[in-house]
């Protein structure tokens, strides 16, 4: 009996630690990501008004980086605080721990160097080293054209400060662990021309991330053969759970008899002020959509026209999407 007791007791030491070290090389050898680049990002009007239009309407920064407002179709955030941070992703959303987006202006950003914010947002690994977790979409901006992330950045430098310390994220086991192993150097793409509408369309839907919240998920990888065919739920703080849209041309279930222009007047109608969706209140627990419409619509018809022409060159889901439904 002792020498069996022994042998177990020999055994678990040995397994706690090879846990050790397993855990040891986990957090000393990742997240593996190139240092910060040494980079000076010159503040021109040109590079702050694309960079304006970039975080606003595209890639929609700040939008995840406000708060957001659900008293009308389609929430938006209050327009003078504009990267304040502190939004929750968390896990009344599904996600394995709780995630808050960080203050983008310079009251958090202010020591921050160029290279350290372009080396956050394209892989992953924020000032200090650690893995963010990609709730922040850095694997598509990975893939980004460098001058749209420079000109990002650029605009980002000319936020009002406003003072706002955000609560630390904190990822649940074993997240904790495997979003160290996520980050990695980006490999950028140069922007297609806009005469390609199909490469344009793909290069703008992956920095638009329009595919994370349309491909439906198992345990946040994307099921085979439903890329682009909906059917994420995320649960509205307004109650009820808002569903994401069959985006494949689908003739029934998707966009297969939508044309280009009903696709750009469906983003644009957010501009109309005098219309009943930009004016109506909307009271808690009735239909409502997670849809950030209200940032998409300041983009421009000729890149609304290009994300048709690819989502339209996609092969069709039948999948049939609930939009809306109250609990």
């Amino acid at each position: 009996m002792k020498t069996f007791l022994k042998i177990i007791g020999g055994l678990l030491v040995l397994v706690l630690v090879l846990i050790g070290g397993a855990l040891l090389y986990l957090n000393t050898a990742f997240p593996k990501v190139s240092d910060a680049p040494d980079l000076t990002i010159e503040v021109t009007p040109e590079r702050v008004a694309h960079g304006k239009y970039l975080a606003n309407s595209v890639f929609a920064c700040s939008y995840c980086h406000s708060d957001h407002i659900y008293d009308k179709f389609a929430p938006y955030i209050d327009s003078t605080k504009i990267g304040k941070g502190g939004y929750l992703f968390g896990t009344e959303e599904g996600l394995p721990g709780n995630f808050y987006a960080k203050n983008l202006t310079p009251y958090h950003l202010g020591d921050w160097t160029d290279g350290e914010l372009f080396r956050a947002i394209t892989s992953g690994v924020n000032k200090d080293g650690h893995a963010l977790f990609p709730i922040m979409p850095y694997p598509n901006y990975a893939q980004a054209d460098k001058e749209d992330i420079y000109d990002i950045i650029a605009y980002l430098r000319t936020l009002e400060s406003i003072e706002n310390d955000v609560p630390a994220s904190n990822a649940s086991f074993p997240m904790n662990l495997i979003m160290k192993t996520i980050p990695s150097d980006p490999v950028f793409t140069k922007k297609p021309d806009a005469a390609d509408k199909i490469a344009y369309g793909k290069y703008l839907t992956t920095v638009a991330s329009c595919g994370d919240c349309h491909t439906p998920m198992d345990q946040g990888t994307p099921i085979p053969g439903m890329a682009f065919a909906g059917g994420e739920e995320f649960p509205l703080p307004t109650g009820g759970i808002a569903t994401s849209a069959n985006l494949t041309p689908h003739p029934e279930n998707g966009l297969g008899k939508w044309t280009e222009d009903v696709f750009i007047a469906r983003f644009k109608q957010f501009q109309d002020t005098s219309l009943a969706i930009n004016k109506t209140v909307i009271a808690p627990g009735n239909a409502n959509t997670a849809m950030p419409w209200r940032f998409y619509t300041g983009m421009g018809e000729e890149e609304l026209g290009a994300i048709f022409a690819y989502l339209q060159s996609l092969d069709p889901v039948d999948h049939k999407i609930e939009k809306f439904r109250a609990e």
